[in-house]
């Protein structure tokens, strides 16, 4: 990636608050949400909602790992959501609202196992995390009256790290 970005993916429900949050972090140069691991290519919102299309929404940063590292992007993706609900997050239900980490490189994939063994392994959840780590696909952009969602209307995301 140019200027020495890299990019990370990652599915924790509703995508609006998810990107929100991830846009505080220093070091995130850019966050854009959409879709990724389905079968349907160009999906809409309208399809993804269908639950059959088997994309997921996701949020894809690109980020400046000299200033916040993959390890660190994590540990705010656990905090986001509850790793736990299987193919839900809140009141939202279906496949497209998975905890889903999609990795770009092996170090990313190695990074997401580890941290997930670390998180099931510390004793926070009483439930298995259920977060699904799987290579990364084409990612679809969502429309743009989804992009920056609440702050486009002065919403305070629900969801914080």
């Amino acid at each position: 990636m140019a200027d020495g970005l890299q990019t990370a993916a990652f599915g924790a429900g509703c995508f609006w608050g998810v990107e929100s949050n991830f846009r505080q972090i220093p070091g995130v140069v850019d966050a854009k949400v959409g879709y990724m691991g389905g079968t349907l290519d160009n999906p809409t919102y309208e399809d993804v909602c269908t639950d059959r299309t088997g994309h997921a929404e996701v949020v894809e940063l690109q980020y400046d790992p000299k200033r916040v590292s993959y390890d660190q992007l994590l540990d705010a993706f656990w905090k986001l959501h509850d790793p736990t609900q299987l193919n839900r997050q809140g009141p939202d239900y279906g496949t497209q609202y998975r905890s889903a980490i999609f990795y770009f490189t092996p170090e990313q994939k190695a990074e997401a196992e580890r941290s997930k063994a670390a998180l099931q392994a510390s004793g926070h959840y009483r439930k298995p995390v259920v977060t699904e780590i799987t290579p990364a696909t084409k990612f679809y952009e969502a429309e743009d009256y989804h992009q920056r969602y609440f702050e486009k209307r002065g919403i305070a995301p629900t969801c914080h790290i």
